[in-house]
């Protein structure tokens, strides 16, 4: 018997791409369709947000300070310069003394209500925190081993608990609070508190991040953000794997 008799038959050649006609149209029209929609999409936003501004400002607005009352069509945009201004000026006149007394007055106001103080409260310092500027909630980016061992996600880290929270913990370890952003928005998400010894924190802007989330890892910030990314993931698999073996038994030899 011919030893070649069973050889596998040779595979048919890898056919070459379509060149043709209907091949280039395609071609074309996805990089027209990579180039313009991002910037379709970013005008659409911008516009629907200037548009939102203005319907909700130019109620507020009198009809003799309005530009469509001078002229036949309505100025988009207009609402959102008034909008503005008038943050800019409460913000300048809440600078002051007076500004301040009466903001004082209106919060003292605001937390006799029991409904409504829970949510202002909450909802303020969520305000000082992100637009303040001077503190770090959401301005450093992590990895997690979430939702189990060998997957790692990223996280926005944010403040450790209070003291209240913290003693509640079973262990004594350190926590600190993370959101995890879902994929492709990712305003929503997860929020939890972990220990911090489990989150490897890594050289990314937090603006970096919701790229890399949106897109679903198609659109990398970087290279050599990535590779760090990889070799930290890689690096804290490789230690939780030797900590695990370490702690298991050795098995007992037969004799």
């Amino acid at each position: 018997m011919n030893p070649r008799d069973d050889a596998p038959a040779p595979l048919d050649p890898v056919p070459e791409p379509h060149t043709g006609l209907i091949g280039r149209f395609r071609n074309y029209f996805l990089t027209g369709l990579v180039v313009t929609g991002p910037v379709a999409i970013t005008f659409y936003l911008v516009w629907w947000f200037v548009t939102w501004v203005d319907g909700v400002v130019r109620p507020f607005v009198p009809l003799a300070y309005r530009p469509e009352t001078y002229m036949p069509y309505v100025v988009p945009g207009w609402g959102l310069i008034v909008a503005v201004f008038a943050l800019t000026l409460l913000g300048f006149l809440t600078a002051n003394l007076i500004g301040r007394t009466l903001v004082d007055l209106g919060e003292t106001f605001v937390g006799r209500i029991p409904a409504v103080r829970a949510v202002y409260r909450g909802l303020k310092q969520v305000f000082e925190t992100l637009f303040s500027g001077k503190g770090s909630s959401f301005r450093r980016v992590g990895l997690v081993e979430f939702p189990s061992p060998g997957m790692w996600s990223i996280v926005l880290i944010s403040q450790p608990p209070s003291v209240d929270v913290a003693s509640k913990f079973p262990a004594q370890e350190e926590h600190i609070a993370v959101f995890l952003p879902c994929s492709p928005n990712p305003t929503t998400g997860f929020f939890f508190y972990v220990p911090k010894s489990k989150v490897i924190e890594i050289e990314m802007t937090a603006e970096d991040a919701a790229t890399l989330i949106m897109s679903a890892g198609v659109v990398q910030p970087g290279s050599d953000p990535q590779k760090r990314l990889a070799a930290l993931a890689g690096m804290a698999e490789a230690a939780r794997m030797a900590n695990s073996g370490a702690l298991q038994p050795e098995p007992a030899k037969a004799e």
